[in-house]
């Protein structure tokens, strides 16, 4: 099994059954859903594979595949793994067969054809982000980035709420400008590879030898066009991850989109920006990463207190959550340019844990809101009373997101903020505050939405059934262990963030000790 191509299945496997998806008969929607999610299921098994044989003291890359794809440019079909690429591979693997449970009856009040698309859908986003997180070249990379917004359009547009369509422009918009932006930057990248010719003996776009001159400092361009390609690719990322102010896109498409669809564009999708920042800007650009870090770290934190501020002031269940998110990326971006390994730690594992806490607490909120036919939060009051699981879980998940000691976003929301303040203490202080405006958004919607008196529209509110609870469980069990046991993450990701300081030639800070010599303090 030493030449399987482990990585290349991860993402054929649902690709190719995406396409089956789409011909199979419409005279049931059934063989559609179980043929789609028995694909999100070996996905499940590959990756956990991946991970069993992974050797996270071993080579930076693992698992690497390397085939010519377009020889004239440089350009190859090449895949790797590192630890931090390993862990979001794995929450993408686990996150969709969830999501397609979830997602179940989502369009079964359509035609027969489009649950089929709707489901073929899932596995062709869950294939082109695999594809993201093992690329190791330049160019390849692109190509999904972009790609993967064609079948989130049509999710956001074809499934979901009332104003869905106009929501789906504005996220392909948005996102579709950062992609022409970074086409820009990844040609003038390409352009500097091919003056260099005692370095390359032609353009590429392979990553590892690009990163392996930057870091050598054998580029050679002038600094400010360096400058300009980091901004090119940090543009693309900013939008999709989404950091303040390009976020502005995310509350519609969120709130408009199915449950299932809003958790898969969140948590895993949006995850994609902030991996690359670490992947591609960090360490292609590792001088201008550092000139620009602080700059990008003072929008960290308005984003951090601007999407909590904002959770506080909604009145839909569903976009509060939407800004609470926006809060939770303003952290992990804050950690990866804090460039501590701390900081860029508590970063990968907060992409983790972000996307279990914002899904479980997203997929609740949305089963309740399917039951009651509202998003407004002053429609509901009472419902631990009629729903006591529902009522139950949404509060295991909401103390998650407001990081409660013993749940996993404390710890890495944690070494996000250690990791902080040693290089940028002021940014630090100011990103605390957050936890108080987290507390007040999460314990005042469970107030409004789960406590007093029920009223009588709400007193039919049923309970969670058992699919639904086969979505929740699994979540709620992940955030408690990793709440007390992050090691296993930890473990994997730690190399991996130790070979990008070194590559970016950072160290974290000495701390600051008062020694005493004789009564006096140097």
């Amino acid at each position: 099994m030493d030449n399987f191509p482990w990585l290349t299945a991860l993402w054929l496997v649902p690709l190719v059954a995406a396409g089956i998806v789409m011909i199979l008969p419409t005279r049931s929607q059934q063989p559609a859903k179980a043929t789609a999610l028995g694909a999100a299921l070996v996905v499940l098994v590959l990756a956990i594979a991946v991970a069993v044989q992974f050797d996270s003291g071993g080579e930076q890359y693992q698992f690497v595949e390397s085939h010519e794809w377009i020889p004239a440019f440089g350009a190859g079909y090449i895949l790797g793994l590192d630890g931090i690429a390993l862990a979001l591979v794995l929450l993408t693997a686990v996150l969709v067969p969830l999501l397609l449970i979830a997602g179940w009856q989502d369009a079964d009040d359509r035609a027969r054809r489009e649950t089929n698309t709707y489901f073929a859908l899932f596995l062709l986003v869950e294939a082109m982000v695999i594809v993201s997180f093992v690329a190791l070249d330049v160019l390849l990379f692109y190509v999904f980035f972009e790609a993967m917004l064609i079948p989130m359009y049509f999710l956001i547009g074809g499934f979901g709420g009332a104003k869905r369509s106009a929501a789906a422009v504005k996220f392909l918009l948005y996102n579709l400008v950062g992609g022409l932006i970074m086409l820009a930057a990844v040609i003038g990248l390409y352009a500097v590879t091919a003056r260099q010719g005692d370095v390359f003996s032609a353009g590429t776009f392979d990553f590892r030898a690009i990163v392996a001159a930057a870091s050598a400092g054998e580029l050679g361009a002038d600094p400010a066009l360096l400058n300009a390609l980091f901004l090119g690719f940090m543009f693309a990322f900013a939008v999709k991850a989404p950091l303040w102010p390009f976020h502005t896109w995310l509350p519609n498409a969120a709130v408009e989109s199915t449950p299932a669809t809003a958790v898969l564009m969140m948590a895993i999708v949006d995850k994609v920006g902030t991996f690359a920042m670490l992947r591609y800007c960090l360490q292609l650009f590792p001088e201008a990463s550092s000139t620009f870090a602080p700059y990008i770290v003072t929008l960290a934190v308005i984003g951090i207190v601007y999407g909590a501020v904002l959770a506080i002031g909604q009145t839909d269940v569903m976009r509060l959550i939407a800004y609470t998110s926006i809060s939770h990326f303003g952290f992990i971006i804050l950690g990866i340019f804090a460039m501590t390994s701390q900081g860029q730690t508590g970063s990968t594992l907060y992409m983790v844990n972000h996307g279990l806490s914002t899904a479980a607490l997203f997929l609740i909120a949305g089963f309740l809101v399917s039951r009651r036919g509202t998003r407004a939060i002053a429609a509901y009051g009472g419902v631990q009373k009629v729903a006591p699981v529902l009522a139950g879980t949404f509060l295991v998940a909401g103390l998650a997101t407001l990081s409660l000691p013993g749940l996993a976003p404390f710890i890495s929301e944690f070494l996000v903020l250690i990791g902080t303040y040693t290089r940028y203490p002021v940014a630090a202080v100011i990103a605390t505050s957050a936890l108080v405006l987290a507390a007040i958004y999460i314990l005042w919607l469970y107030q409004r939405v789960m406590t007093g008196p029920a009223a009588k529209e709400n007193e039919k509110i049923r309970d969670l059934v058992p699919r639904e609870l086969v979505v929740v469980t699994p979540l709620l069990v992940a955030l408690i262990v990793l709440g007390v046991y992050p090691k296993p993450i930890l473990d994997v990701v730690d190399p991996a963030v130790g070979h990008i300081l070194v590559t970016i030639d950072k160290q974290d800070p000495a701390p600051t000790v008062a020694v005493t010599d004789g009564g006096t303090h140097k």
